[in-house]
């Protein structure tokens, strides 16, 4: 019996489930990211408040979008694969909060720093684990890198003031908007085929 050409995308018994509706969070994810990048691009002249508004906003959307596909994902809330997800989208929300309440340069850098790190390491993780088992774990993985690197970045920027740190955190959602905008899509357009025997 020869082996199949393209790996049958099923879990296991400890992956994540794949249903057809995963697209929704996705491109919610996607969409969240690049509203953010174009808001860095456009804003000519950010203070320190608003860029930690506009961050904070930022991760607060997107650990809501996070949990939105927790819930598509159907994890068991003691699964290591729900607590890769989970507690990123708890750190990225408790960090946008606190950026609400303090305005600095090295402050919102390192929060966010922290935040896309532990981030980054979650989606790292799953996108390690399931390579070539689950639809997402490719996005996963690329959108992981992109976190910790952005985040392992940020910092070093704190000296050239909100525009920068704004530019560097912008940068990082748009690569991880486009990547996820295309993942959503092509899940949805696969979701639309008629099943395979």
């Amino acid at each position: 019996m020869t082996e199949p050409p393209v790996p049958v995308l099923l879990p296991d018994a400890g992956s994540p489930a794949q249903p057809a509706s995963l697209w929704k969070p996705v491109l919610l994810r996607a969409l969240v990211g690049l509203v953010f990048g174009a808001v860095t691009v456009f804003w000519a002249a950010p203070n320190t408040a608003g860029m930690g508004l506009a961050i904070g906003l930022y991760f607060l959307a997107s650990a809501a979008s996070l949990s939105w596909l927790l819930q598509h994902l159907r994890l068991a809330k003691t699964n290591k694969n729900f607590i890769a997800l989970a507690l990123p989208a708890g750190v990225l929300a408790a960090c946008g909060f606190i950026l609400f309440f303090h305005a600095s340069n090295s402050f919102v850098a390192w929060i966010g720093a922290a935040g896309l790190f532990v981030l980054g390491l979650g989606e790292l993780y799953l996108g390690i684990k399931y390579r070539g088992r689950h639809l997402l774990a490719r996005d996963w993985l690329t959108a992981g890198i992109v976190g910790i690197g952005t985040a392992v970045v940020l910092p070093f920027f704190t000296e050239l003031g909100p525009h920068a740190l704004l530019g560097v955190a912008g940068g990082g959602s748009i690569v991880t908007g486009a990547l996820l905008l295309l993942a959503g899509l092509t899940i949805r357009f696969d979701a639309g085929k008629p099943a395979r025997p």
